[in-house]
């Protein structure tokens, strides 16, 4: 079930990654309902996925918080 929510937030998080301001609102609250271990392969993959996407970069320090 954890593995679901985590594929599930990604989904979401490429959904709205048109707008940075409900991007980094949708990254807040998954960040709060992941686990640390999730969090951590979520950071992996927004690496990746934000690459060229400049715009969604200040986002990342939501997960270094």
């Amino acid at each position: 079930m954890p593995r679901a929510m985590l594929d599930y937030t990604k989904t979401i998080l490429q959904k709205v990654s048109f707008d940075a301001k409900l991007f980094a609102k949708e990254l807040k609250k998954a960040v709060s309902r992941l686990l640390p271990s999730e969090i951590e392969e979520l950071k992996i993959w927004l690496q990746f996925y934000i690459l060229d996407k400049p715009e969604l970069r200040p986002t990342l320090l939501l997960l270094k918080a």
